[in-house]
């Protein structure tokens, strides 16, 4: 089929070989590329039951018909698993200089099987996969490994995937890193990568997808960068960033501050978009391919940690310790990001389970002393959950073994062993629906309905109808994940755009009914996977505190009876109930 190679190179490290599969053009038609190929890969090449680190576990990286196209926000490709943290489905997503290189090998995926005895990293090309020694590799961070693959490999514009000494010692929610501060993961695949004794990837090649229309696709692209000069999100993006949030959450009261009690933190105005850039130097990083230049390239210029250079901090991450841990100083939180980067784990799930620990020394749950807002304690927590050393091996088990050990599983904020977003569902209830229903755990990518809540398009109170224009959402970033195409691209891309984008790149006539079919098609495999591991409907819910916690700064709370009504609508709608 036009846009794909109609090829799949698996991969068995233990056997040390390797072999190209076809791929039938029924299984493009009726899930693309990306999540699609990826999900049905995933479930055809793992067993009902298997440990997340063990062998018999695949990793698979996939990319979309857009990738090495002109498509602005293709530089995506996408990781699949089965995550060592929620034990369920795992998925995720990375920009920066890695999708056309991986497309270019001339393999719509890659099926890594297996465990290497050894450290190894693979050099994967068009002609062939080469199992490189590591043993040198294995401890350095991840800056240090991506710079040192990038010269063994020697080959220019090489796309380099890493993980660090979090991923090497098995930390559940341990990432995999590339240009330095792109990471993908959440859930641990990185863990899963270190459990195969991979340190990193090496991707290049010549190869060219064939597309169906590029007269069509030209011009399509042709008017996006027109579009994109002007486009209020798009000049957003670019001048702020995602820490433009922050002012945004914090006036809604939806700010999640010291774990999960308030919905606004106090100076929270230190930690906006404008702040970054009045305390640091900040210039605007982008994705190849693409306008929005969402990163910023972060210089701190004065205080203890001078000269550190960042991508970001991005929104997620200021939220986890700056309103979690109530981290009020964005040079700190930038030195716990680089932190974080350097050892391979997700920024998110660290600030959560920091902050979850601070709770429970003030509870005198842990023989513990850790105050809020302590940023030496809080570097210290994450050099040893990445080491497993003394506390730190309890929390690299994740949230739900933490909480059961300290017996404070009421506590505990999460769904299916993942921590929720810096969105909080008792004042944004479409994110308590997000939240409860995705596939990988408590994930606000999924649909990024809070876009919908706080634009206006539905009142964040409302719960009739939430269900409907979830699914909207949805099923259109599901597409954008069988594509490939960035997230932030959703309000250039609309329906119509994604129509023209198929039918250019497969050569497929498709209107939106029928992408809505494929999108449904993706999720049901998903959802299959997860009944196929053993998740039961009441998975699909939030934790108690959302419904019995008020937010101390507003009072509100998640009914339950409002919860229960948009699972039900949601269930409805998708033909699962």
């Amino acid at each position: 089929m036009y846009g794909f190679y109609n090829k799949v190179l698996h991969i068995d490290l233990g056997r040390r070989s390797f072999e190209e599969k076809a791929v039938d053009d029924q299984v493009y038609a009726s899930l693309l590329g990306g999540k699609g190929l990826g999900t049905y890969l995933l479930l055809n090449n793992t067993r009902a039951g298997l440990d997340p680190l063990s062998a018999d576990n695949a990793v698979i990286f996939a990319t979309g018909p857009v990738a090495g196209t002109r498509v602005f926000g293709s530089s995506r490709y996408g990781v699949y698993t089965k995550s060592p943290l929620t034990d369920r489905y795992l998925e995720s997503y990375a920009g920066g200089s890695v999708a056309d290189p991986l497309s270019r090998t001339g393999y719509d995926a890659i099926v890594i099987k297996g465990a290497s005895d050894v450290p190894v990293f693979l050099e994967i090309s068009e002609y062939e996969v080469q199992l490189r020694d590591a043993a040198h590799l294995w401890g350095k961070d991840t800056y240090q490994a991506e710079d040192a693959i990038r010269e063994q490999v020697g080959v220019k514009g090489a796309g380099v995937v890493v993980i660090g000494p979090a991923g090497e010692n098995l930390v559940k929610f341990a990432v995999v890193e590339n240009d330095y501060w792109r990471s993908v993961g959440r859930g641990g695949v990185g863990a899963v990568l270190g459990s195969k004794k991979v340190k990193g990837i090496a991707f290049y090649g010549d190869r060219r997808r064939e597309i169906a229309d590029e007269d069509l696709l030209n011009g399509f692209c042709s008017r996006t960068a027109i579009q994109g000069k002007s486009h209020p999100s798009a000049i957003a993006f670019r001048t702020l960033g995602t820490p433009m949030m922050v002012a945004t959450a914090n006036k809604i009261g939806a700010f999640p501050t010291r774990y999960w009690s308030s919905g606004t933190v106090d100076g929270w105005q230190n930690l906006t978009a404008e702040a970054l850039k009045e305390k640091c130097k900040v210039k605007p990083k982008t994705c190849p391919k693409c306008f929005m230049a969402c990163g910023k390239l972060t210089e701190v210029v004065d205080g203890r940690h001078q000269g550190l250079i960042i991508e970001g901090p991005e929104y997620e991450t200021i939220y986890a310790f700056g309103g979690l841990c109530m981290v009020g100083d964005l040079r700190e939180i930038a030195y716990l990001n680089d932190i974080c980067d350097r050892l391979g784990m997700d920024t998110m799930t660290a600030g959560n389970l920091a902050a979850f620990t601070m709770e429970a020394c003030h509870r005198k749950a842990v023989d513990e002393h850790i105050e809020y807002g302590d940023v030496d304690a809080i570097a210290e927590m994450l050099h040893k959950i990445a080491r497993r050393e003394g506390i730190g091996a309890i929390l690299a088990e994740g949230i739900r073994h933490a909480s059961k050990q300290w017996g404070l599983e009421d506590l505990a904020v999460h769904v299916k062993g993942m921590e929720p977003a810096g969105y909080d569902p008792r004042v944004l209830k479409g994110m308590g629906l997000a939240y409860a229903t995705a596939d990988r755990g408590a994930c606000h990518l999924r649909a990024t309905v809070y876009k919908a809540e706080l634009s206006g398009m539905i009142p964040p109170e409302q719960v009739e109808g939430k269900a409907e224009i979830f699914i909207d959402f949805e099923d259109r970033h599901t597409l954008f994940d069988a594509l490939t195409i960035c997230r932030f691209f959703r309000d250039l891309y609309s329906w119509e755009d994604m129509e023209l984008i198929v039918r250019a790149t497969t050569g497929m006539e498709v209107d939106k009914k029928k992408l809505q079919g494929i999108a449904a098609n993706i999720l049901n495999k998903a959802r299959e996977f997860n009944i196929r591991e053993g998740m039961k409907v009441e998975e699909d819910r939030l934790p108690e505190r959302f419904f019995t916690k008020k937010l101390d700064n507003s009072g509100k709370v998640l009914l339950r009876a409002e919860m229960d009504k948009m699972v039900s609508d949601y269930y409805k709608l998708r033909g699962w109930a």
